[in-house]
């Protein structure tokens, strides 16, 4: 009998397809969208690239599981409402996550094609779905569990609310969502630029978490307007809190409290949810010097230089006490600022400001660094270099070096424990130290992304659904 022949293999395609960009020499004196996404023929092409692995190591890597190959497979098959409704599944905010979430060290890094330097464009593969659904101007619903009778508050709307309150609502329980500021959405509308996340899209994935039934209360501050306690004793049988982290932190050196030195919070909520970029249309105005010093090396120094840059900046620096190497910031949004024209100073520390005479800061001492043994992050600490001191020529700056746990809610329930930090204190399912309330995201890890907010709060929704349906 005559051997069958094998099939031949299909030949991998390492040809990993770019997104389309602004030009960065436009882009830096205007607040829309850097990237353009994909268009149909890039996003069919793209798709065509995943190979369908068994173990699917991509959906290991993405915090809310998302099953990934199965809505990959319909975008290359020309059916995008197939591989939304995958999506679906399991994120409630997919333009969200297909433009922020760092998918090169999750989803994109568990890919098979990784080890031959192509990982397949997760991320930019989310994000063309929803964006085609958005274009459609329609909604399409998932299928809902019938009511279970039980009423749960949801304290901010930020990425883990919006998720844990959209999750709750499908499995049958009334949500009601409570956020302090007059807009839905959180860091995702205060934090990031519109040219990085665009907020129709924000409000377009609050209205869809909306039309499943969720109930939205703007301009309420839990812990003023009322407490978790008052929650408990009225009409909740439950509460998530996602307050996040809104808490600045600064230096502690000499001069700090100069006019012009801002945190990056304030620097960003004025830009961003309070719109400065548009003024006088919007009533913010934002003062701003020429040559601009941003402190620190994650995202949100990047969004806070690159913010100084479109509203004016002549001259831009990244302050940095560690190399390159060891920034947070994403490749992707370190690329984009130098690209602008961005300047980076490593291996460098702020170690005090000067005034002009009026108050105003004018110039900035620094200090060199070195790199000695890692520190508890695992990262080399930077050691100062003895002598190395210079001052530079500054007119603002914006520190952007961490943020605290909001306080409000931990200061006014006594019986919620939380850390040194700060933070709440909670088990694996987000359960908190007081009966009937849960908590995920920056109040309980300090300051995180947007992802990792998401994936405790689905963590812990199921944990909510367990208790209320037991």
């Amino acid at each position: 009998m005559e051997e069958q022949k094998k099939k031949p293999k299909k030949k991998l395609d390492l040809n990993r397809i770019e997104m389309p960009k602004q030009d960065p020499m436009v882009r830096k004196g205007n607040f829309d969208e850097v990237a353009l996404g994909y268009t149909h023929e890039m996003a069919l092409q793209e798709a065509s690239r995943c190979i369908q692995c068994k173990k699917r190591p991509c959906t290991e890597g993405c915090p809310v599981n998302i099953e990934i190959p199965d809505f990959i497979e319909p975008i290359k098959e020309d059916n995008l409402a197939k591989a939304l409704e995958v999506l679906k599944r399991k994120t409630s905010l997919p333009g969200i996550c297909g433009r922020v979430c760092p998918q090169e060290s999750q989803c994109e890094a568990k890919c098979t094609l990784l080890k031959k330097d192509a990982p397949i464009a997760i991320g930019r593969l989310e994000r063309y779905v929803a964006d085609w659904e958005r274009a459609q101007n329609k909604t399409t619903l998932p299928e809902m569990a019938p009511p279970t009778g039980k009423k749960v508050a949801v304290v901010g709307s930020g990425p883990g609310g919006l998720t844990v309150a959209a999750d709750l609502q499908k499995l049958g329980h009334t949500v009601v969502l409570f956020e302090a500021l007059h807009v839905a959405g959180g860091v995702l509308m205060y934090g990031i630029p519109e040219f990085r996340l665009p907020k129709a899209i924000v409000q377009g994935e609050v209205e869809y978490v909306k039309s499943l039934g969720v109930e939205l209360h703007l301009d309420t501050v839990i812990g003023i307007n009322m407490t978790l306690d008052e929650l408990l004793n009225t009409e909740y049988d439950a509460i998530y809190v996602g307050t996040g982290a809104g808490l600045p932190m600064f230096l502690g050196v000499p001069g700090e409290n100069l006019n012009m030195i801002y945190s990056a919070n304030e620097f960003l909520t004025r830009t961003n949810l309070m719109k400065a970029y548009l003024y006088p249309e919007y009533a913010t105005p934002l003062k701003m010097g020429r040559r601009v010093a941003v402190i620190g090396g994650g995202n949100v120094a990047m969004d806070s230089a690159r913010c100084a840059l479109r509203l004016g900046a002549e001259k831009v620096d990244v302050i940095y006490r560690r190399s390159r190497a060891e920034m947070p910031a994403r490749l992707e949004e370190v690329e984009n600022a130098e690209e602008e024209g961005i300047e980076f100073h490593f291996l460098t520390s702020p170690i005090g400001f000067l005034a002009d005479g009026r108050n105003n800061v004018c110039a900035m001492e620094c200090l060199r660094m070195e790199l000695g043994e890692p520190d508890a992050s695992g990262r080399r600490r930077p050691v100062p270099i003895k002598g190395s001191e210079y001052v530079t020529d500054v007119n603002t700056v914006a520190v952007s070096l961490g943020n605290a746990a909001n306080p409000l809610v931990p200061n006014t329930t006594p019986d919620l424990q939380t850390t040194k930090w700060g933070t709440l204190v909670v088990d694996k399912n987000g359960k908190t130290s007081k009966a009937l309330v849960w908590a995920g995201g920056d109040i309980v890890s300090g300051g995180a992304t947007v992802i990792s907010a998401m994936g405790e709060a689905r963590i812990a929704a199921q944990a909510m659904h367990e208790y209320l349906t037991g």
